[in-house]
C-alpha cells in the first residue's frame, strides 16, 4: 500500500472508469455507514458526487465535512483499489450537468431517461471531496 497528498496519474486513469465508490461520512455518533455513490474526478483532481440535501449523508456533512471514498477494481480483475479522504464543500451550481454526466458515464440514457428526470427532480447538491490523503494499493 502506497499513500500520497494527492491523487497520481495513475489513480486518475482508474477512477475515470465507470466503477462504484463507497462513501462514508464523519459526524454522526454511530459508525460511518458507507454507501455506494456514482463519481467523476474533476480536471483540478477532486472528486465530485451529487446527493439529495434532505439525505441523512448532507446532515452529517453539515456537522462535520471529512469524508472517504473507496473505489476498488470490479471483480475478476486483479486487486486494486484507492481511497481518498478530506474535507467537502457542498455546492448548488453544476448539479443538473453533473447528474447527467455521470448518469451517460453509468446508464444507457435512451434506455433511462425517465431515471435520469427523476433523479434531476430531485433537490440535489453537488458535493466536492477535496483529496487530502489517498491510499491505493495493488497487486
Amino acid at each position: 500500500m502506497s499513500r500520497t497528498d494527492g491523487l497520481t496519474t495513475e489513480d486518475v486513469e482508474f477512477l475515470a472508469r465507470p466503477l462504484l465508490g463507497m462513501l462514508a461520512v464523519a459526524g454522526a455518533a454511530d459508525p460511518p455507514q458507507p454507501r455506494p455513490v456514482w463519481f467523476e474526478v474533476g480536471p483540478d483532481r477532486t472528486i465530485q458526487l451529487f446527493s439529495l440535501r434532505s439525505s441523512p449523508r448532507m446532515r452529517r456533512l453539515d456537522r462535520d465535512p471529512r469524508a472517504s471514498l473507496l473505489v476498488p477494481a470490479p471483480v475478476g480483475e486483479r486487486e486494486r483499489w484507492v481511497a481518498v479522504t478530506g474535507r467537502t464543500t457542498v455546492h448548488e451550481d453544476g448539479v443538473d450537468e453533473l447528474v447527467t454526466r455521470l448518469a451517460g458515464r453509468y446508464w444507457d440514457l435512451d434506455e433511462r431517461a425517465d431515471d435520469l428526470a427523476e433523479i434531476r427532480a430531485g433537490d440535489n447538491v453537488r458535493v466536492v471531496l477535496h483529496p487530502e490523503s489517498v491510499s491505493r494499493t495493488s497487486f
